[in-house]
Formats: structure tokens, C-alpha cells, sequence
């Protein structure tokens, strides 16, 4: 036990019972019975990267979604609630943000089971604090009004086992700008992206703001409007130095054609990744207020021509692309053209894509056609303390997943050492973000 780590106890380091720690230690072949329980450490003891979130550093205040309010009253839940609950959504969202968590825990937690991949996760995060999982909420508002952020954030990475979030930042939100301007501290465990969305989806509605703050543009993107959105770019990526730039994109995206998102796609946002030698993410697929009464939980689903994502591909080979689709229909096309360029790295398993039996599906699929070169999953979390949750299930899914591939590769000549397992965990959850951010290099 002391070659392995002399810190800690066997139990500490969630070594599962029956494994035969010595074949581990060493470099030699892992049995094919001790295969599974020797991915089961390598998953819980190894500390991920989250690449895509909705969290934000302590010092951008209340941007921050955490306890247990938050928690319930998430629009996945949201639109649970109304599959259950007669209520409209004029009435709900006329409620208290109390009285608003209240109704949905009477109706997803009390008169009904929470078996649903987003109600199991409010009661594995209860349940990782030791809170009750049934009947009032009162000891759990107590205990997460009784938190202090800064020391909660710490107990929840170590909960999820990560070390560090990706957020999302938007230096059009109203909210959110003026804190970075007024020079929001830094965090290591959160690292900044510049979204994109409010330029490249919604110009016509936000332009003014660039107006207003001295930039010289136009509604229809004439006169200096580009060297100006660069300009924009520009000054925002030296305050906020993001790891990435990521922009939402509808299912309906295509490139090419003569619209102003393409122009500032082309003319301003690449260019400035390439000039600041960082990637841009692009998540296609989403259909926007399919049903605008529910509004942030409105949203859908629809596939997109994935021939527009080969076409940035190939126009611009020098910059580098995150790619994650919301349609299951495009998964399998989407891990083609990353064995057909290098500059593409799938990630994550998007918004309802997140269940466990469609992420096995798209894991399995990646690993028999990229081998380990893709990241798995991202939590896109917005409250705080559903890493917890979307990190537990993760883990869940890709124990039996790993372990049947390496059981594979051994039935087939190729003997499995702990050195491969923990190599290849590694690379899925850090090295691979890491390296096409070129964090490292």
C-alpha cells in the first residue's frame, strides 16, 4: 500500500472491495476480473477538468446560482413540473422563487418518485450532504444559508472531483460587464470564456450597446462595423482572457451564405481566435422558445447540415474548433469528420443528450472510431452543486464503458496495465482540454 500513496487509506482512496491492489501497483497486466474495479479508481480518484459551464467566480457575485432554491427551481424542472402540475406557466412564474421551489418539491419529490435524470440529481446532491431526501426542505435551507461561498465551492469540486470550471461570460450582459471592467478578481478554479451569442444570434438588438460604449457600427453591418466588432473582441479578450471564445448556435447554421452572423463569424471572431492562438466552441442545434411561455425551459431540439461545420473546417484549417451537437442524429456524423480533422474536438454529451443511455450510445461510438482524442462530457451546469450530480453520473456511465473496451483490447492480445487506464482517464477529463486550449503544450 505504501508504493501506491502513504497519505491515505485504502478506503480514502475508494479502492473497491475485493481488488488486488498489488497487480495495480505494479506495471504488470491487470487480470480481466479486476479490469472494472481498477477503471471504477482511476474515475474516482482522478480530478476533471468541467470545459463548459454556467458557473461564475466568487467575484462576479451574484452571477452565481447556488442551494438549495436554485437547485429545485432549475428549468429542467421547470418543465417537469408542468407534465405533473395543472398550474400555468403565467401562474408559476408569478411565484416567489420559495414558493416556486416549494411547488415543484410537492410535485416531483412528494407525490411523485424522482426518478428522472434531473429530479435524481437534486436527491444525490442532498444526499452528498447528508441532507434528507424526503419530506420538508427546512434543515436543507438551513444548511446552505448557513454556507459561506468561497469554503462551500471548495467541499463542492471535492464532492464532484474536479479541480477547475470553464464558465460562460458575456461581455453584453448588462449584469456582467461592468464587474470585469471594474476588475473582477481572478479565480484558479475558474477559467473565463467569451460567449459570442448576443453578436453573432441577436445583432439587431444589440448593437446599440457597441454604439453606445464608442464603437462605430451599424445595424447592417456596414461602414467600419467589423474592424470595429474586432476591436471589440479585441479589448474584451485582453480583460477577461478567456481559455476560448463559444457562441449557441441554432440548428438552422449555415456557412456559407450572406448573413451578418456569417460575416462576423469570418470577418471577427475567427480571426481574433487565430490571432489569440485560442479555440472557438460551436454548439449546434438549438431551436430557440419552442414554447415561449416556458422561457428559459422552452427551448428545443432540432438537426442540423452538419456540411456547414466541413466547410469551417476546411476554409479555416489554422483555427481550432470545440464542437458539441444538441440533435443524437448528428452524433455519429459529427465523430466522422473529427477522424477528418484534426482541428475538431468533440465534446460532451449537450443539454438532453445528457442521460445516461444516450451518452453510453455517443462514448461508445467515440472511443471504436476516435480512441481517446475527444473529451467525453462537460456538466453545463448552472447551479453550483449539480457538478456533484452531473459528475457522479458520469463517472457512473463510464466505468462499465472503459472497462468493456479495455476487456476488449486484452481478448484481442493486448495486455491492460493500471499505466493505460490512468493514461487515457487523464487525457479524456484534462490533457485533451489542455492541450487544444494550449494551456500545455
Amino acid at each position: 500500500m505504501a508504493a501506491l500513496n502513504d497519505n491515505f487509506s485504502k478506503a480514502e482512496l475508494r479502492i473497491p472491495a475485493g481488488f488486488d491492489i498489488s497487480c495495480y501497483v505494479n506495471s504488470s497486466a491487470i487480470p480481466a476480473d479486476q479490469i472494472r474495479a481498477a477503471v471504477e479508481h482511476e474515475l474516482n480518484t482522478t480530478q476533471f477538468i468541467d470545459i463548459h459551464t454556467h458557473l461564475f467566480q466568487p467575484s462576479l457575485g451574484s452571477m452565481g446560482l447556488w442551494g438549495i432554491d436554485e437547485l429545485i427551481t432549475y428549468h429542467y424542472l421547470e418543465a417537469e413540473l408542468f407534465r405533473f402540475n395543472p398550474i400555468t406557466p403565467v401562474e408559476y412564474f408569478s411565484l416567489t422563487k420559495r414558493q416556486k421551489a416549494d411547488l415543484i418539491w410537492k410535485t416531483l419529490f412528494i407525490e411523485n418518485a424522482p426518478i428522472s435524470e434531473a429530479t435524481r440529481g437534486v436527491v444525490a446532491v442532498l444526499n452528498a450532504f447528508g441532507l434528507p431526501t424526503s419530506g420538508a426542505l427546512t434543515e436543507a435551507r438551513a444548511f446552505f444559508e448557513s454556507r459561506t461561498l468561497e469554503t462551500h465551492i471548495k467541499e463542492v469540486f471535492r464532492l464532484a472531483g474536479i479541480s477547475e470550471v470553464v464558465m460562460t461570460n458575456d461581455p453584453l450582459d448588462p449584469d456582467e460587464a461592468p464587474m470585469w471592467e471594474k476588475g473582477a478578481a481572478g479565480d484558479p478554479q475558474f477559467h473565463p470564456v467569451l460567449r459570442l451569442d448576443r453578436i453573432l444570434n441577436k445583432w439587431a438588438q444589440h448593437w446599440e450597446v457597441l454604439r453606445s460604449q464608442g464603437y462605430d457600427v451599424q445595424e447592417d453591418g456596414g461602414g467600419k462595423t467589423m474592424a470595429e466588432v474586432r476591436r471589440f473582441l479585441g479589448y474584451w479578450s485582453n480583460l477577461m482572457k478567456p481559455v476560448y471564445m463559444a457562441v449557441s448556435l441554432p440548428d438552422t447554421f449555415a456557412y456559407p451564405e450572406d448573413s451578418l452572423r456569417v460575416k462576423f463569424l469570418t470577418q471577427c471572431v475567427l480571426p481574433i481566435c487565430r490571432e489569440r492562438a485560442i479555440p472557438l466552441s460551436v454548439m449546434i442545434g438549438v431551436r430557440y422558445l419552442v414554447n415561449p411561455a416556458l422561457k428559459l425551459a422552452g427551448d428545443g431540439v432540432g438537426k442540423s447540415d452538419l456540411r456547414a461545420l466541413e466547410r469551417l473546417l476546411l476554409d479555416f484549417p489554422e483555427n481550432r474548433f470545440f464542437t458539441s451537437l444538441l440533435s443524437r442524429e448528428n452524433q455519429h456524423e459529427l465523430t466522422t469528420y473529427a477522424r477528418k480533422f484534426a482541428n475538431l474536438m468533440p465534446f460532451g454529451c449537450w443539454w438532453f443528450l445528457n442521460n445516461p443511455s444516450v451518452v453510453e450510445e455517443m462514448t461508445r461510438i467515440r472511443l471504436e472510431m476516435l480512441g481517446t482524442s475527444f473529451i467525453p462530457q462537460h456538466s453545463d451546469a448552472r447551479v453550483l452543486e449539480q457538478v456533484i450530480y452531473k459528475w457522479r453520473n458520469t463517472r457512473r456511465t463510464m466505468a462499465p464503458i472503459l472497462a468493456n473496451t479495455y476487456q476488449l483490447m486484452s481478448e484481442d492480445g493486448r495486455p491492460v496495465t493500471r499505466e493505460d487506464i490512468r493514461h487515457d482517464i487523464n487525457r479524456l477529463f484534462r490533457e485533451n482540454f489542455d492541450t487544444f486550449t494550449r494551456r500545455t503544450v
